[in-house]
């Protein structure tokens, strides 16, 4: 069986927390669950934020919750979704690849937010 090195990475960045130059900072927490489920297909759990000096949350990827909707009928047909991104006080679903493409998805965004604001 082929070694995961994106998850790997993943895994081996779990704990971690990265503090910038301007006081901002990154957490990164994951974990491999026993099997995978209806919510955590891939059998990962994680959370990967950017908060700014004060902790408020800029950024966030993670499964830890679904994702809501806007409002349903009495019956919907649905996909429980829990992988998610929070931007900007909005929470928009997330298309889980592989551990590997989250990590760069995750920096790519935070990239993006540092370029702004400078």
């Amino acid at each position: 069986m082929k070694r995961d090195t994106g998850l790997d990475t993943l895994l081996d960045l779990a704990g971690e927390i990265i503090v910038h130059d301007d006081g901002t900072w990154i957490k990164i927490e994951a974990t491999l669950l026993d099997k995978p489920s209806e919510e955590r297909p891939h059998g990962i759990k994680y959370s990967l934020t950017l908060h700014d000096r004060d902790g408020k949350r800029l950024l966030g990827f993670d499964n830890a919750h679904e994702v809501r909707r806007g409002k349903r009928g009495a019956y919907a047909g649905r996909r429980v979704e829990y992988d998610h991104k929070h931007s900007n006080e909005k929470v928009v679903p997330y298309q889980f690849q592989s551990a590997a493409q989250l990590l760069s998805d995750f920096f790519a965004e935070v990239d993006r937010i540092y370029n702004r604001t400078k």
